[in-house]
């Protein structure tokens, strides 16, 4: 089994912290006092407590959009349908799998700094542009060349960061280690019945009625 190294143990203790007291209500001294090092350890590796929490926001990134290119990889000579709503679980997994920093990434992605900017313009719009490109697969050709796309494209990735945007109104559902895969699971095919009936076009009519 690989061991835990130091810095890893830190950003672990961090990841707690910033999650159960917010970034401002945490400090440098508390992160070295859970993770037991020296606050000095925390300066050598990250900097600042802000370096320390961008290592963890872009490491979270990495391994996110590197887990989505490997399914949609591994899924393209799927039906389009079915590619999405893998591609759904395996999300929703993985940030079930580290639900406290997608929480807190979801907290700090509503604030308006220069950090946030640079992760809109990299991150960001990368998953944007690789969800995007697969929902457009799904919807009628009539859709997929309207606004309305873009209209259920955002709901869409409102339903995926909805458990973790709001954490509060869904701790009922996730009370121990195990039932974290029981919700990603069984949410994630919640998720897949709305794709799916977007495939199916019930609203095709409606949605291209004259306002």
């Amino acid at each position: 089994m690989k061991k835990t190294t130091t810095k890893q143990i830190v950003m672990n203790a961090a990841c707690r912290l910033f999650f159960l007291k917010g970034y401002h209500g945490t400090s440098v001294r508390d992160i070295a006092g859970q993770a037991n090092v020296n606050v000095s350890l925390i300066n050598y590796h990250f900097k600042s407590k802000q370096g320390l929490l961008e290592t963890l926001i872009v490491d979270y990134y990495e391994l996110y959009l590197e887990r989505i290119e490997q399914n949609m990889k591994e899924t393209k000579d799927c039906h389009p349908l079915d590619q999405i709503c893998r591609l759904i679980d395996d999300i929703l997994h993985y940030k079930q799998e580290h639900h406290q920093l997608t929480c807190l990434i979801q907290r700090e992605l509503s604030m308006d700094n220069q950090f946030v900017r640079e992760m809109l313009v990299t991150y960001l719009s990368k998953e944007n542009h690789l969800l995007y490109s697969l929902f457009k697969k799904v919807v009628s050709k009539k859709v997929a060349d309207s606004r309305e796309s873009k209209f259920l494209f955002l709901q869409l990735k409102g339903m995926l960061q909805a458990p973790y945007a709001m954490p509060n109104d869904w701790k009922d559902f996730v009370t121990f280690d195990q039932s974290h895969h029981y919700f990603a699971t069984h949410y994630s095919r919640t998720v897949q019945r709305w794709v799916t009936m977007m495939a199916d076009q019930p609203l095709i009519n409606l949605l291209s009625k004259p306002s």
